[in-house]
């Protein structure tokens, strides 16, 4: 953080404490303003509060008598002023009052130092062991009985940053008092000191509209809305320091070692059609497929580029031009369209599979996987490709990662002809699953492709130098249906190597998926893959010198709370679960990690059939409070009643 210039105390008993910081930085160009609660004939009359108050006074601070620290906001003498620390120490309401009234000045508090914060300023809370509510209370209190200081703190969307030993010897002129409105002191031994700042805010979520050319022809449609925040966020691109694209380096730097690897670049539609996903993946379930309406189709665009064989460009694409940074050129345009979220009618983004897929505009989902894309490039620049592999031989040729050409012996290549070159693409992919704590709608693809004389085992080669590059970080290979899955605990399958079809028995075509955002979790020991798409500066601030994987990632909020509602509501004859889902990521931005069926009941005379969903609600990457979330909650039950037509009761 900046220079701290400014501090404000308040709730000060006997000044001792004013004292001690005044006199820690009294050569410094830091200024101290204390405050208390009280009277000046009323605070004075502490045991050596007179001198303490002198010794701030002496040393250029600032004291302030009958300051409400619920109030700070409406003190005429702090009016026009920020501050880069405010320190509340041991709060208390006074006599014997209960947790809930020390909740309720924690928390109104906190909303009133807010209005006195500077940008980047830190409050501090120094707190009696086992008051705070968190695991770093020992022994931690139950939650109930605690002074649920995260959750007051997240009222004001502050984020528990850091919990400290309150260091009590190095304010050695520090004296608490104030234990029950009396010049007795609290418990200071195992006390901690919690620093909270500001939270980002959230971002609402509005459906994009894009523009993008498909089958020879310009193409218009909208992503939907819960989709919108993960969209062209340039993780990838060259020169990004994102745990995405520090995996990717990994990888293919690993890879390299043994195999060329040359990534493919070339303007790829977020769009696909059924014929597209029908000709290579028969595995993909249709129905965890995101299918969207084109709202317009330009079948003379000039912008096709149909017959016409473009060249695979044969490195990493750079930061400059029109790219979506993720390794792969974004739709010709792109616009932010709010749309009123509350009618059902328009534009609807996600389709039934029972329809003719022969209609008017055919059927087209979001890109569920990059491989038929990398299909139809491998095939429109077969020559072009062919003519890359024919540098093989005794003498290999390696076009690395970065388009730089060196030369290596390849691993089942080399002396017998056949090159070992792999070539590869990543980018987003979207899968409409439903929520849970390791589903991930939007994740970063990486697809490598190669071909192989069938004598290597090219399937085992592959498969067991990932596995030598991952399993440091808990990743094992499971044989699966011939092929090789690489999964790792807890976030389940985070790759997968395998065969395609050749017409050359002689020869293996092997593809490597990787899902480059759960192996960034693991690689970065991140607490949940949600804090990949942070727009808080402190995540990517730890990763601005690429460190190397392994690499502990430090969360910026600390214990945040959980929050479960229950939703219960009447639908039709029909009822489309994974529509609930979407509706829910809309409507809690990202904040419900996990959804439970937790009973069904069918009217026997109304065809009707109610069900109850329990919904928690966390998040790692913003102040989450039982307010915010509550909202959330609120906004979900709207849009279930106008875009599913449920009966909420």
């Amino acid at each position: 953080m900046s220079p701290l210039r400014s501090i404000l105390l308040v709730g000060e008993g006997n000044f001792s404490f004013s004292a001690s910081v005044s006199q820690l930085y009294f050569e410094t160009e830091t200024s101290i303003t204390a405050t208390c609660v009280q009277s000046e004939d009323e605070a004075l009359r502490h045991e050596g509060a007179a001198n303490n108050v002198q010794v701030v006074k002496d040393c250029g601070g600032t004291v302030l008598f009958q300051v409400d620290c619920t109030k700070l906001g409406k003190c005429a003498s702090l009016q026009g002023r920020l501050f880069d620390r405010v320190v509340f120490n041991f709060p208390h309401c006074g006599r014997k009052s209960g947790v809930r009234k020390n909740r309720e000045l924690l928390k109104n508090f906190f909303l009133s130092c807010v209005e006195v914060l500077a940008e980047g300023g830190e409050v501090h809370v120094s707190l009696c062991n086992g008051q705070g509510g968190t695991p770093a209370d020992q022994p931690k209190r139950e939650w109930h009985n605690s002074w649920q200081v995260t959750a007051m703190a997240a009222e004001a969307h502050l984020i528990l940053s850091d919990i400290l030993p309150f260091e009590s010897e190095k304010y050695q002129s520090y004296k608490c008092t104030g234990y029950r409105s009396q010049d007795k002191g609290f418990h200071v031994e195992k006390a901690l000191l919690h620093v909270f700042t500001r939270s980002v805010h959230y971002n609402s979520a509005e459906m994009l509209k894009v523009e993008e050319v498909v089958e020879a022809g310009n193409v218009q449609y909208k992503i939907p809305a819960e989709l919108s925040d993960y969209m062209f966020r340039g993780f990838l691109c060259l020169g990004s320091v994102h745990p995405v694209r520090l995996v990717q380096d990994l990888l293919l730097k690993g890879l390299a070692e043994i195999w060329s690897v040359s990534m493919m670049t070339e303007t790829l539609p977020f769009l696909l059609t059924v014929k597209q996903l029908q000709m290579c993946c028969h595995n993909i379930d249709g129905k965890h497929c995101y299918w969207v309406h084109l709202l317009q189709k330009d079948p003379t665009s000039d912008a096709s580029t149909s017959g016409d064989k473009q060249k695979v460009q044969l490195s990493l694409l750079d930061s400059q031009g029109c790219t979506d940074m993720q390794g792969t050129l974004s739709p010709t345009c792109v616009t932010s369209d709010k749309v009123d979220r509350v009618r059902s009618k328009g534009a609807q983004s996600l389709r039934s599979l029972n329809v003719d897929p022969e209609g008017e505009n055919g059927l087209y989902m979001l890109r569920p996987t990059l491989l038929p894309q990398m299909e139809e490039l491998l095939t429109k620049n077969e020559e072009f490709i062919n003519n890359a592999q024919s540098c093989g031989g005794d003498d290999e040729k390696n076009t690395s990662v970065d388009g730089e050409v060196n030369k290596k012996e390849g691993a089942c290549g080399g002396g017998n002809g056949v090159p070992s070159l792999l070539f590869g693409i990543s980018g987003l992919v979207f899968r409409n699953v439903p929520i849970n704590i390791w589903a991930l709608p939007v994740f970063h693809e990486l697809l490598l492709r190669g071909v192989f004389p069938s004598e290597c085992k090219p399937i085992t080669m592959l498969g067991q130098r990932l596995e030598t590059l991952l399993a440091p970080f808990g990743v094992s290979l499971v044989t699966e249906q011939g092929a090789l899955c690489l999964t790792a605990q807890p976030v389940g399958l985070v790759g997968k190597v395998f065969s395609n079809n050749v017409s050359d028995l002689s020869h293996v075509s092997v593809t490597v998926s990787l899902n480059l955002d759960l192996l960034a979790v693991l690689l970065f020991s991140l607490p949940d893959w949600r804090l990949l798409w942070s727009r808080d500066p402190r995540f990517l601030k730890q990763f601005a010198l690429c460190p190397t994987p392994g690499t502990r990632f430090h969360p910026f909020s600390l214990f945040p709370e959980h929050f479960t509602f229950d939703i219960s509501f009447w639908t039709g004859p029909t009822w489309e679960e994974k529509r609930f889902h979407a509706v829910v990521r809309e409507a809690s931005q990202g904040t419900v990690e996990q959804v439970k069926l937790i009973d069904t009941f069918s009217h026997p005379d109304l065809s009707q059939t109610s069900y109850c969903y329990r919904l928690t609600y966390y998040s790692h990457t913003h102040a989450l409070s039982h307010t915010q979330a509550l909202k959330f909650h609120k906004q979900l039950e709207s849009l279930l009643s106008s875009r599913l037509k449920v009966t909420i009761r």
